[in-house]
């Protein structure tokens, strides 16, 4: 025993890897020992305690480059300086809390990317009749709208949620998102851009307007990334929404 014992009981004897303690000796934090007459790192009991206080405070979370500092100051500083790493600790463990909570949300859809008003608004549409899909869409366009439009995305709101007071106002949302899945060509497209614009017409109130957009300078950029989500998806939306804007503003009503 006086000549010591090898790494790898060292190792065995402070339950880390060999690998781990060479990795120790890279970073300083424990001295390499002395070599017996066949070339060997032979460690004593002042090298094991090392390494078994660098592999506790490594364990308890302490970043290795604090570590040598730690070890090698007076008790009071000692002391303090567990403090400092234990308030760390507590800050990373409710940042990972945090994190956990996020991606529990994020399993359930986009939801977490919205505020409660919107989810609200969202929880409210199939018992309006909207389908599983129609909810997914909002969901999708509510934030991008958020992203697009962070400072009229309150009023946007306002909008939709004076929209689902009206039932007419519904219907029609219901019947232009049905008109997604006709083909561009279909002849029922213009029949309802005529009976959707006249509903606008009677009560523009109801129009979106996304006026956060106008007063910026790629306000255009950002509207047309609003106004074609989803038309990949519903083929008849490129059409009806182009009819039924260019009946709205034969109406004299503008359209942003």
């Amino acid at each position: 025993m006086t000549d010591g014992i090898t790494i790898s009981q060292a190792a065995a004897f402070a339950g880390v890897t060999v690998k781990t303690i060479r990795h120790y000796h890279l970073h300083g934090l424990i001295q390499e020992p002395r070599r017996d007459s066949s070339g060997y790192r032979r460690y004593g009991t002042a090298d094991l305690l090392r390494l078994v206080q660098v592999r506790t405070l490594a364990g308890a979370g302490v970043p290795l480059a604090e570590i040598g500092t730690i070890l090698d100051a007076d008790p009071e500083q000692f002391s303090a300086a567990l403090v400092d790493v234990e308030e760390s600790l507590t800050d990373r463990i409710d940042e990972l809390i945090a994190r956990r909570e996020t991606l529990r949300q994020l399993a359930h859809g986009n939801r977490v990317l919205l505020p409660a008003r919107a989810l609200a608004l969202l929880d409210r549409m199939p018992g309006l009749g909207f389908s599983e899909d129609d909810v997914t869409t909002a969901r999708e366009g509510l934030v991008l709208a958020r992203a697009l439009m962070p400072e009229g995305f309150d009023d946007y709101l306002s909008q939709i949620e004076h929209g689902l007071d009206d039932p007419r106002h519904v219907a029609m949302i219901k019947l232009t998102w049905s008109a997604g899945n006709w083909a561009p060509d279909d002849p029922r497209i213009e029949e309802l851009a005529e009976e959707v614009a006249a509903h606008f017409i009677a009560d523009p109130s109801l129009l979106p307007t996304l006026g956060g957009l106008q007063n910026r300078d790629d306000g255009e950029t950002r509207y047309e990334m609003l106004t074609r989500h989803g038309e990949d998806e519903r083929p008849g939306w490129t059409r009806l929404t182009a009819l039924i804007e260019e009946k709205v503003r034969s109406a004299g009503i503008e359209v942003p």
